[in-house]
């Protein structure tokens, strides 16, 4: 990294390192723990080796930052975790976790590699990229053995191809409303396995935070991640179509000890949210169909108002590291 040490990173460069370096050190915490409770044999080989990646990872990112005279972040660190304490989530949900978080993996780092400039910068997020392709591939051929990946709806075969001939195809309300298109089935689907997946997780959390507030605040969270399960499952519903998600509280034991401190499960939310907001804009602009647009704004706006509430609380308790930004220049000129 010496030969591009004269070429600063751009502010783009700097922050998805930054942010990148949270989550990695986030997911080795977890990992750690989650490896102390896990029985299946076949998961446990998945988390071993996703753990040794994110580690990896972590040591490059801490490269970075120490070539760069940048200050390494605090992220996360064995503080944040006690790989002790009781199970908290079953192996199903940890397969299903891990598959969820290498879709999260593949859009930032092909949103990362997207804004990347420096050339050591674009050839780490290649291989980030890579390494995320093909731990997305083997999790998602595990879920098919393991019987937890349920396949989404099909949809006939036209005959021949066809071009839309009445506004109506826009409209989404009362007798007017269409059957639904294949890319709107696709984010609805996603949405509803999200959704359910987060409200399973948020239940745990709910179950073993130390703090009233947090405890308060995941409480809330449980129940509007199943009201949104409720929405896009209604949608799909009226077309006869499946969710195609599981059930997954079931998969939160009854353990009221927490392995993780308030300060990461506030952040790892907080991560969630964001991502949903950011999936249910790529909804919004893939539904033609007026009703869903209708339900993607509602739905988007709870969200910003929880992840605000969420920032309030961690800024209060001193849990939000700053991230990069730019100079207050009035303030410099005071």
């Amino acid at each position: 990294m010496a030969d591009h040490k004269h070429i600063e990173l751009t502010a783009s460069e700097i922050s998805t390192l930054w942010t990148l370096y949270h989550s990695d050190t986030m997911a080795v915490r977890g990992l750690t723990y989650s490896l102390n409770h896990v029985e299946d044999e076949d998961v446990r080989i998945m988390l071993e080796s996703n753990l040794t990646l994110m580690q990896q990872e972590v040591e490059k990112l801490t490269t970075f930052f120490i070539a760069e005279d940048y200050p390494i972040p605090q992220g996360f660190t064995e503080q944040d975790v006690n790989v002790e304490a009781p199970r908290l989530f079953s192996d199903k949900l940890y397969l299903e976790y891990m598959l969820n978080m290498t879709n999260l993996a593949l859009a930032a780092n092909t949103a990362s590699l997207v804004s990347a400039e420096r050339k050591d910068v674009i050839d780490f997020y290649v291989e980030s990229l890579t390494t995320a392709q093909n731990l997305h591939k083997q999790l998602k051929e595990l879920a098919k053995e393991k019987g937890t990946y349920i396949r989404a709806s099909h949809i006939p075969k036209p005959k021949q191809i066809d071009f839309v001939k009445k506004q109506k195809f826009l409209a989404g309300w009362f007798a007017d409303r269409r059957p639904l298109l294949g890319v709107e089935i696709t984010n609805l689907i996603f949405n509803a396995r999200r959704n359910a997946l987060g409200q399973a997780l948020i239940t745990g959390f709910s179950q073993v935070a130390q703090t009233k507030e947090v405890r308060e605040y995941f409480e809330r969270g449980r129940e509007i991640s199943g009201k949104h399960v409720k929405v896009f499952s209604s949608i799909l519903s009226d077309d006869y179509l499946s969710n195609s998600a599981l059930i997954m509280t079931p998969e939160v034991t009854d353990s009221t000890v927490s392995p993780f401190s308030d300060k990461m499960m506030m952040e790892l939310v907080t991560a969630l949210i964001a991502s949903g907001v950011g999936q249910y804009s790529v909804g919004l602009a893939a539904s033609p169909r007026r009703d869903l647009a209708a339900h993607y704004v509602r739905l988007s706006a709870e969200l910003a108002a929880y992840a605000e509430d969420g920032a309030n609380i961690m800024i209060d308790h001193g849990w939000m590291e700053q991230p990069p930004m730019a100079a207050d220049r009035k303030d410099l000129a005071k």
